[in-house]
């Protein structure tokens, strides 16, 4: 008698991917809808449709659930791109994280800051969440560029992340300038000369 054959398992991805990627489906339209501070972890399990149980097997906090929603939809707009020159890469993505900072994402991000200011594991989340993949690729540029010659090799690396960086965050967070289309023009500009010049270079 022949053995009963085993039912083929339908396509599609797991049941718990599913579950995972709804969890951040729901938390980032929650943030579309209202302020961080009024999202709370029974209101994300609801939304997606699955206990709260279900959102502690990935997450501790609603904080890191955020920051994950968050960055799944925003990491991909800043990437590093690929080119030759260190210098064109980290200017190109210096427009592309203004122009992201512009919209919606730039309200979130300031919110999360603010809110930081009371809640420390916020601003830990977004250290090693946000800021992790939004500076170590940029640092891996500019350690090649040190390492190639195009940069001066006594730059401070992370000195140069601050430059780049801090003017973008502080309009954002201060709003006394626009994160406007001249200054994602002008800003990668002036940093990438800066960082080529000969003499010029920001050293340790």
């Amino acid at each position: 008698m022949p053995e009963p054959s085993t039912p083929a398992r339908k396509p599609g991805r797991p049941r718990s991917e599913e579950a995972h990627q709804a969890l951040l489906d729901a938390t980032a339209r929650l943030m579309a809808e209202m302020p961080i501070r009024d999202i709370t972890i029974g209101g994300i399990a609801k939304e997606a449709g699955v206990g709260k149980p279900t959102i502690y097997r990935w997450w501790d906090s609603k904080c890191a659930l955020v920051m994950d929603a968050f960055l799944a939809t925003a990491a991909p707009k800043v990437a590093v791109p690929k080119n030759d020159s260190s210098a064109a890469c980290l200017a190109l993505q210096a427009k592309r994280v203004i122009r992201l900072l512009r919209g919606r994402s730039g309200r979130i991000v300031a919110e999360m800051v603010g809110e930081g200011q009371y809640d420390p594991h916020i601003l830990e989340e977004f250290r090693d969440r946000f800021f992790s993949q939004l500076l170590a690729p940029a640092r891996t540029v500019i350690e090649r560029g040190k390492e190639s010659g195009e940069f001066d090799a006594g730059l401070d690396t992370d000195l140069v992340l601050d430059l780049i960086y801090g003017p973008i965050y502080y309009r954002l967070l201060i709003g006394h300038q626009p994160l406007n289309e001249a200054f994602a023009k002008a800003l990668p500009e002036r940093v990438a000369r800066a960082l080529t010049a000969a003499g010029n270079g920001v050293a340790a």
